[in-house]
């Protein structure tokens, strides 16, 4: 890290440390989402809290509407855009391996190359093994996926880019909870609530409990974000669940891809798909309209990539599932492919640990919750 870069880290914590002591100091926004009470259980705000305070964040910019000290004050109170820039900056130092925490700088740019590369190889290997009369004709009956790309192939890139994106976010993870908790496990009960307040997304439904919404287009309330988050969010799992059954099919049951549109994973996956694709294009409108006050810009180029890739994800998927048996199948099959591939390479250097850093800051706010609680029991 260059030290203009170091420079500008620094800067953006101790603007955020200056914000949150005067927000501490004012607490008009105390009854609004997790961070205010969080931050009303601090005196001073070291590293971990500002890093944790900032995941905690869900965006939802209720804070910065209701603030009397927003611009044009002199305060020049801005919590939504200044913590938003110490997220992208905790994602950069709890990157593994170290090295590739850079990666978050030019994110946009880094996901659209990476994302091209991994189509043209997946589209260019499956040419070389096929050759391109087969890999333009049409291909069906079962096994007709594996005559463009052999089984052992595909499932051999996509582990190896799977498991090295967990193992990437497992670090990653480890050295932010040890930071904003001292590596101390959470209770059971923490736990719960917890999970419970990841599955709903809770702090999406805005200030004051979730009740109003976000305010993602001025000060009018919305609940749309949390919405196509879950469409994306859940959309996601269904996906992942008809990968697994149909490995599953494949291994046990002896049946190989592709499967009838009525079996379980592929009505598991129609499903996935249309869910990303609503969720995909509606966070996507959602920012197209958004109050750019509040926004820290520099990370906007990273979202929208991660959102686009995710689309092309989807959308591709549905389009070779209705192309499938057509000449079409093979390239459709090679460019879907390599999306997935390039997006496994992606996760822990992308928007998507934002998932993983705020399901550990939830699990941090719930234990000091339950912490408060037993003590003035």
């Amino acid at each position: 890290m260059s030290e203009a870069e170091h420079g500008r880290d620094m800067a953006v914590q101790e603007g955020a440390r200056r914000q949150l002591e005067i927000c501490n100091a004012c607490r008009y926004c105390e009854g609004f989402c997790a961070v205010f009470p969080a931050m009303m259980r601090r005196r001073a705000f070291l590293d971990g809290d500002v890093n944790f305070l900032a995941n905690l964040c869900h965006n939802c910019k209720g804070c910065y509407h209701a603030c009397q000290y927003s611009p044009p004050h002199v305060f020049d109170i801005n919590l939504p855009k200044v913590l938003a820039e110490a997220r992208l900056e905790s994602y950069e130092k709890y990157a593994w391996p170290s090295g590739l925490g850079g990666l978050f700088r030019r994110n946009g740019l880094v996901v659209a190359l990476i994302a091209a590369i991994g189509v043209t190889l997946a589209v260019l290997l499956a040419a070389r093994l096929t050759g391109e009369g087969q890999l333009f004709s049409a291909q069906t009956g079962p096994g007709a996926f594996y005559r463009i790309m052999p089984w052992s192939l595909m499932a051999g890139l996509a582990a190896a880019s799977f498991l090295f994106a967990i193992l990437a976010l497992v670090m990653g993870g480890l050295a932010f909870w040890k930071d904003i908790a001292g590596g101390v496990l959470a209770s059971p009960q923490a736990i719960g609530q917890a999970a419970s307040d990841i599955l709903t997304l809770r702090y999406l439904g805005g200030g004051h409990e979730g009740r109003d919404g976000c305010n993602d287009i001025s000060e009018n309330f919305s609940q749309a974000r949390r919405w196509f988050h879950h469409g994306l969010f859940y959309g996601f799992t269904l996906c992942f669940a008809s990968t697994t059954v149909a490995t599953i099919y494949d291994h046990v049951f002896q049946s190989p891809a592709p499967y009838p549109v009525l079996s379980l994973p592929v009505l598991l996956g129609l499903c996935g798909g249309v869910g990303m694709t609503i969720g995909c294009c509606g966070l996507l409108g959602v920012k197209l309209v958004t109050d750019p006050a509040p926004e820290a810009r520099r990370v906007l180029g990273g979202d929208y990539a991660l959102l686009l890739l995710l689309l092309a994800i989807s959308v591709s998927g549905l389009v070779l599932l209705g192309l499938r048996d057509g000449p079409a199948m093979g390239i459709l099959l090679a460019a879907h492919f390599g999306l997935i591939v390039a997006f496994f390479l992606l996760i822990p250097y992308s928007k998507m640990v934002h998932g993983l850093y705020r399901a550990l800051a939830l699990l941090k706010n719930a234990r000091e919750i339950r912490q408060k609680a037993a003590a003035s029991s």
